[in-house]
């Protein structure tokens, strides 16, 4: 009898084992976005990039590129005068020579300041890139002026290898400054093998695998020659709802929210004794400026005063929702952008199934003023991403046990799930904290992701259990989107989530 106990001891352990290991293959292979950045190096583009870099971890990084747009670019060095193709931008400026340059070295200095912290960042999280390897995916791309895009260049060529290379993912391409570095490497693709036999092929593969999300439109690249010409790209383009991460962000942000953009927070969790690399982020009122670009004069304690700001206070960063929308929160934003989240929420274009985009008609409803808000999408994330850069500011100078980690949330149950009308549909999750941290669960309804508009009443919503009864109201085919948002009780409080969709049946 004890041999047969013991045979079955036996086998109960390697069992378990083998599920663990399974489990731990399982992780290994979810893979990580592969992106391209490309920036005009304006200042709330260095403050994106100083973000960015906290984040690389996250990312498989496949280029860093300098590019131009409407408000940055370096001139041909021969004194040839340019006008904006941009309205607004041409009766600003006029006819230049060379407009508000930053040259092509301030990502090589921040991440430079990367790599000192580099080996305190590795304590708190596996795949951070080594300092050097982020130095070779620097590129200089299409720089001479606006919307230039009429030669190869060393990034447009980097772009161009990367979208045709044997790696069949997606690429996300961050467009911070104008589109016309990536428009020259689709354009260099379609000049080498369009009429050739294999182009149909070339054509797909590139449509497949690019994604821009595009902060506005800074050139005129994108309309004349990307839309036309390759109408399969995908695009996420964000051009209202980003401005709660921008410069006007007082009049987009609930006062309830700016205390996690004022110079308070930034004093206490970024500027200092965080590091050099946190420490070269600019704010309102820091005595700093860019070279070459007098209308960076944010840091003039008279100007502040003059805008109403207060020293140390946020500036912008305009460009992070491009990567913002490809963490991994739990929020599955990645599977569909209208499903919301970091990186903001955005409906199919009518005129183009390939086209995400916001606007006026983009609205979360917003719980301080009680209206429905074209900028709430991004805005309603604000407190959790910032308190989530204060920990990773906190990571290059503390140990592990001195720092906070976020919590791992999981589903019990498939993220989809199937119910008709009047039935319960029963939740469940759980979590846990690396930090031994104690958890704070809640349930609730994103109203504006799903497709059924009734309000559902979640019971034990504060709770690892939850459930709620499908309205009347809905219709079969109708989704109802769920969020389980965790919470650790460190400092500061960092955020996870998991997303249930219920598809209503007949």
């Amino acid at each position: 009898m004890k041999n047969i106990q013991f045979s079955f001891l036996i086998i109960a352990i390697l069992l378990f084992a083998c599920g663990n290991q399974e489990q731990e293959v399982s992780k290994s292979q979810i893979e990580k976005p592969r992106t391209i950045v490309t920036t005009d190096g304006e200042v709330d583009d260095v403050d994106s990039f100083i973000r960015f870099l906290f984040y690389t971890n996250e990312f498989d990084v496949e280029g860093l590129i300098y590019s131009s747009s409407q408000w940055h670019y370096k001139g041909d060095g021969q004194g040839t005068t340019f006008t904006s193709e941009m309205s607004s931008t041409a009766e600003r400026y006029g006819e230049r020579t060379e407009l508000r340059w930053p040259g092509t070295t301030w990502m090589q200095d921040l991440i430079g300041k990367y790599g000192e912290v580099y080996e305190n960042l590795k304590q708190h999280a596996d795949g951070y890139p080594s300092p050097t390897a982020l130095m070779d995916l620097i590129k200089v791309g299409n720089i001479d002026f606006e919307g230039e895009m009429a030669k190869d260049t060393e990034g447009s060529d980097w772009i161009k290898k990367v979208l045709l290379d044997d790696d069949d993912r997606q690429v996300y391409i961050q467009i911070w400054g104008g589109t016309n570095t990536a428009a020259r490497a689709l354009k260099s693709i379609e000049e080498e093998f369009k009429g050739e036999e294999n182009w149909d092929e070339v054509y797909q593969k590139v449509s497949n695998k690019a994604v821009l999300y595009t902060v506005l439109d800074q050139d005129a690249t994108y309309e004349k020659y990307i839309a036309p010409n390759w109408p399969e790209v995908k695009v996420i383009y964000n051009s209202d709802q980003f401005w709660c991460f921008a410069y006007p962000w007082v009049t987009r942000v609930p006062e309830e929210l700016r205390q996690y953009l004022s110079g308070d927070f930034f004093k206490e969790h970024i500027l200092f004794d965080r590091g050099p690399l946190a420490g070269a982020y600019y704010t309102w009122g820091d005595g700093r400026q860019i070279e070459n670009d007098d209308e960076h004069d944010h840091g003039d304690l008279e100007v502040m005063e003059k805008f109403g700001r207060k020293q140390y206070d946020f500036i912008s960063e305009g460009d992070s929702p491009a990567f913002f929308y490809l963490l991994d929160v739990g929020l599955r934003s990645h599977e569909n952008p209208a499903y919301g989240g970091w990186g903001g929420r955005f409906v199919q274009s009518k005129s183009n199934p390939n086209r995400w985009e916001d606007g006026k008609h983009v609205t979360d409803f917003n719980p301080y003023s009680e209206e429905s808000d074209a900028t709430y999408p991004q805005t309603r994330w604000i407190k959790e991403i910032q308190h989530d850069f204060a920990a990773r500011a906190a990571w290059s100078v503390k140990s592990y046990d001195e720092a906070n980690h976020a919590p791992e949330v999981w589903l019990d149950h498939d993220h989809n799930v199937k119910a008709q009308v009047g039935e319960t549909v029963e939740l469940s999750g759980g979590a846990k904290d690396p930090d031994g941290d104690e958890l704070e669960y809640v349930w609730w309804h994103y109203l504006e992701a799903g497709s059924m508009n009734g309000v559902i009443q979640i019971q034990d919503q504060n709770t690892s259990k939850a459930s709620f009864v499908v309205p009347d109201e809905a219709s079969p085919g109708e989704t109802i989107h769920v969020i389980f948002q965790v919470s650790d009780n460190g400092y500061p409080v960092l955020t996870r989530y998991q997303r249930v969709i219920v598809e209503v049946l007949d």
